[in-house]
């Protein structure tokens, strides 16, 4: 087994993962430890070490709120924030790499890992990304772990001046893309193949490999992107970020002033613990959400309009939603009450949307609403898809997660397709049944045989042939649903998923 091996500033030696068979090299450094002057700036080479540095154990997450404290029954306090003494610090940018090569010479294809949690939260040692099933698999498996609330966002006029791109506020994006990079240089000697990099994210993690596609300087970093509950392109699936730079600023010289310092030099020997509670509560109080800015270098245009203007990297992708995430149902409980919403919300198009909702005209209320409810999510996945079939780009697979969850009345919840796209559903603490983890068992196939070959089909463990995943096309909008059983959908999108996508598309081409 490859247990040792070089990398551009050291050699390394990995532990045994529960399958002897596997290869674990945790707590890497990819880049400069991002404290004092190298707050607030993009992410600086690592220096060399002597001797074989033995990555045994997670690096320290980023700074944030500290994980499991408060309501112990809070839904991801319990199924995976669960550890209040996991070790912090701001010197946080190392990955973690799980591979099955027994040489540095297999070219092995290559998955990289963006975790989610709103860019203000999360880790690459949440139980639920153990990598050792993908590995199983003849993948190389790495986690990359990142800078996130004000850490990882904060845009500044000083900021700006002192960057020689002129640009600030996208840390977090580009300790992300340094450690992608990193894959990129190093990831041979692991026994994988950089020319065959497939980088996925979930949630925030999936906006992330959103804003890389978006990126031009990403062109030929990697081949394929997995988008599991990250928005796609869509305007209206937003929450925070994607500010213009000079507005973003602005924010930014508001946050100094609330820490109450004058300049970025006194911000940066504020303790980082300090900075990270005032992150959060100027989050909490002026409504702020820390995210990506539009800062005319590392993005150069919203991803909405960087796709309308053909700069998004044409690379295959799959997309994921969860059935039981941002589900919007319309609010009216009279026939007077949903003549005044659809009016205000859809305009010139309330008189369709009416005839969607009630289509055999009875003016039953309940119907009308179920008819009118929809998955932001699901909604901006299609959209997506939709435009890249009629523009004639790279193949997409789509897919809903909606299987029965058991323990609680949560649902397919967001996030809860993770302990399967890991196939790591022994870590959790539901009482999976076996039909769990079949799903799970073909999950993991799927979505690694898409990063090896750019198709999901394949065969199951009993050398059986999974479900067949079809690609979404114009005349075929096929989409894989992930119940207690995999099946193909049929019908494409439901009228008012429909409705809702051609004014999505109407939107982004207005931009």
């Amino acid at each position: 087994m490859l247990r040792e091996t070089n990398t551009e500033n050291g050699r390394v030696r990995g532990i045994p993962a529960a399958d002897p068979r596997i290869t674990a090299f945790k707590g890497i450094p990819f880049a400069a430890p991002p404290v004092g002057d190298l707050r607030w700036r993009a992410p600086q080479p690592v220096k060399n070490w002597e001797g074989v540095l033995l990555a045994d154990h997670f690096g320290p997450i980023s700074m944030q709120s500290t994980p499991g404290l408060g309501d112990p029954n809070a839904l991801y306090n319990k199924e995976w924030h669960v550890d209040p003494e996991i070790p912090m610090d701001e010197d946080c940018l190392y990955l973690n790499v799980w591979t099955p090569a027994k040489t540095g010479n297999e070219k092995l294809p290559v998955m990289v890992w963006i975790f989610g949690g709103g860019m203000v939260g999360g880790y690459t040692a949440e139980m639920e990304f153990d990598g050792e099933r993908i590995a199983r698999r003849g993948v190389v498996f790495v986690s990359v772990n990142y800078r996130v609330n004000g850490f990882g966002f904060l845009a500044h006029p000083e900021l700006t001046a002192e960057s020689p791109n002129h640009a600030s506020g996208n840390y977090g994006l580009l300790d992300q893309r340094a450690g992608i990079q990193w894959v990129k240089r190093n990831i041979a000697n692991f026994g994988g193949d950089p020319e065959n990099i497939t980088i996925f994210g979930q949630s925030a993690g999936g906006r992330s490999v959103v804003c890389h596609l978006s990126s031009p300087l990403n062109r030929g970093l990697f081949r394929r992107a997995i988008v599991q509950s990250g928005g796609g392109i869509s305007p209206t699936y937003r929450r925070g970020g994607y500010a213009p730079l000079h507005e973003a600023e602005k924010v930014g010289v508001k946050f100094l002033e609330f820490l109450g310092v004058q300049s970025i030099a006194e911000a940066r020997r504020i303790d980082a613990r300090t900075v990270c509670e005032k992150s959060m509560e100027f989050m909490n109080k002026f409504g702020y959400w820390w995210g990506p800015t539009v800062d005319g270098w590392y993005l150069p245009e919203d991803p909405a309009v960087a796709y309308r203007n053909g700069h998004e990297i044409d690379v295959p992708i799959l997309v994921n939603n969860t059935t039981n995430e941002l589900v919007i149902q319309p609010h009216f409980n009279s026939l007077e009450e949903f003549e005044a919403y659809a009016q205000k919300r859809y305009g010139k198009d309330a008189a369709e949307y009416r005839r969607i909702c009630d289509p055999q005209n009875t003016g039953d209320i309940a119907t009308m609403r179920k008819n009118g409810t929809y998955n932001l999510s699901e909604l901006a996945n299609k959209t997506w898809a939709e435009m890249r079939a009629k523009d004639g780009k790279a193949v997409t697979y789509v897919s809903r997660f909606g299987p029965e969850i058991p323990g609680d009345d949560a649902g397919a919840f967001h996030s809860s397709e993770l302990w399967f796209t890991f196939e790591t559903l022994a870590k959790c603490w539901r009482p999976f049944k076996g039909k769990h983890y079949d799903l799970a068992r073909m999950m993991c196939n799927y979505w690694t045989n898409f990063a090896k070959t750019g198709d999901p089909n394949g065969l199951d463990a009993d050398g059986t042939p999974m479900p067949e995943w079809k690609p979404y096309t114009l005349e075929n909008p096929n989409s894989m649903f992930f119940g207690d059983v995999p099946q193909m959908e049929q019908g494409g999108p439901s009228p008012i998923l429909k409705f809702l996508m051609k004014r999505e598309e109407e939107k982004i081409k207005s931009m």
